[in-house]
């Protein structure tokens, strides 16, 4: 394993951003899966499992909110833009993750450590 300038191993980087990438696709499974497999050898990938994670039960309440708004018609312009946030800040984290670099959502419900 090459371990690059900042210490953040090729392994740890890959599997920080898959974390944030299995979350466009899987929702919070995804994040789960791999904040339990990076253990303590993998403190970076670990971080962002949980940064992940926590990012997508914040996109699930996000969901619920715009469901139950649908019955008021106000879900139906709600649901598709939290699914482009989604997908546009999982994006951009998993870029940055991928170049080495901490990365933290700018709106997510910090319940994961």
């Amino acid at each position: 394993m090459a371990a690059e300038p900042g210490g953040v191993s090729d392994e740890d980087r890959n599997l920080a951003m898959l974390a944030h990438i299995l979350g466009i696709v899987t929702g919070w499974v995804g994040p789960l899966i791999i904040y339990l497999v990076a253990g303590a050898d993998k403190p970076f990938a670990k971080k962002q499992g949980a940064e992940a994670l926590n990012f997508q039960i914040t996109v699930l309440i996000a969901y619920v909110v715009s469901w139950i708004l649908m019955f008021v018609m106000i879900g139906f312009v709600l649901f598709p833009v939290v699914w482009v946030v989604n997908l546009v800040f999982c994006i951009m984290a998993a870029m940055a993750v991928n170049r080495g670099e901490d990365y933290r959502y700018p709106i997510a419900l910090r319940l994961i450590k």
